[in-house]
């Protein structure tokens, strides 16, 4: 009996939506962040995941176009306490990038509670949310590179910044892997992105989001709250020929309208060459960081708003927020995030 789950209104629920992906060094591991389901966007859906969908984190090594780990999680429904039974599998090889392979079942749990032991470890669950960004700010870069204008702060003044991610929560999976694993071993390089994943009525599985970088859909696609844009679904080896001449032509109209570069579109093409495909890179055992002048994983202290603000319009951007901003929402320890 069909459920409908091809319809596109059932696609259109923050479980699916990606928030944030971050990869930064553990304890003699490397830890993979991924948030869905944010309060504040008008999306937030209960339960916290949605229990015919997966959520996968995809590894490619030495700047591989294919994934050759992949680590998926799937979420039953929810008890009497809202905690979810949930369930990790790891696929490798040609496994990695396909929807049918069983993979191997690493760890089976629930919600709000830690999984897994010093090889792998798990959690998922509520958080409040780390993300830190004056939302106004946002929407001045949103309507310049949009209309290729130059970015106009007349009006900001970033000592009077405020986050208006305050008191919002997030739901987030958070796994650790030691640097015992086979292929995550302290000097490889990697690329990360996250990807949800609906079943169909067919039997199948179909891509509804997924997330690299920071802050490309709130910056290219800001309006996109249906996932109805081809680069939703597709992967990521697909984005330089779909993607990267398009976006590369918006970034230059606000840099030469802006006056910040000599030659706008070398600018242009030299940033989206960066930002496309897609992924997140980091070299395992290093430290993390998603600033200015290196980007290297992503740490839930970075200001990766205020980074990439700054990088497409070839301007400093100040956000007037700092890492001090969410200081009290991250931790030192397992599992790094802060349970609502």
């Amino acid at each position: 009996m069909s459920h409908h789950l091809d319809t596109p209104l059932a696609a259109q629920t923050g479980q699916l939506l990606l928030d944030d992906l971050c990869v930064f060094p553990g304890e003699e591991s490397t830890v993979f962040v991924m948030d869905v389901n944010s309060t504040i966007n008008g999306l937030h859906s209960e339960p916290s995941f949605h229990p015919e969908a997966r959520y996968e984190f995809k590894v490619h090594f030495d700047g591989a176009g294919n994934e050759e780990l992949t680590y998926r999680f799937s979420f039953g429904e929810p008890d009497a306490d809202g905690r979810q039974p949930l369930r990790l599998h790891e696929l490798t090889g040609g496994d990695a990038r396909d929807d049918s392979a069983a993979g191997e079942l690493l760890l089976a749990g629930r919600t709000g509670a830690v999984s897994g032991d010093s090889g792998v470890r798990l959690w998922a669950g509520r958080i409040k949310d780390w993300f830190y960004i004056d939302l106004s700010l946002l929407s001045k870069v949103n309507a310049a590179v949009a209309d290729g204008s130059a970015v106009d702060l007349s009006g900001w003044r970033p000592e009077n910044a405020t986050n208006s991610f305050v008191d919002t929560t997030v739901d987030s999976i958070v796994l650790e892997v030691s640097h015992r694993h086979r292929r995550l071993r302290p000097g490889n390089r990697i690329g990360v992105w996250a990807a949800t994943k609906l079943a169909t009525d067919a039997g199948g599985w179909r891509q509804i989001n997924r997330a690299g970088h920071p802050m490309m859909w709130p910056i290219f696609w800001p309006a996109d709250v249906r996932f109805d844009q081809p680069f939703d679904t597709q992967h990521v080896s697909l984005d330089v020929e779909s993607d990267r001449a398009h976006l590369a032509e918006h970034i230059a109209a606000t840099v030469a309208a802006s006056r910040s570069s000599a030659d706008p579109t070398g600018y242009a093409e030299t940033l989206v060459r960066e930002l496309f495909p897609d992924v997140l890179t980091y070299t395992i055992g290093t430290p993390a960081t998603y600033g200015f002048a290196v980007r290297n994983g992503r740490t839930l202290a970075d200001n990766a708003p205020e980074v990439m603000l700054s990088l497409v319009t070839a301007s400093a951007i100040p956000s007037g927020l700092s890492p001090a901003s969410n200081e009290r929402l991250r931790t030192a320890e397992f599992p790094y995030v802060v349970p609502a």
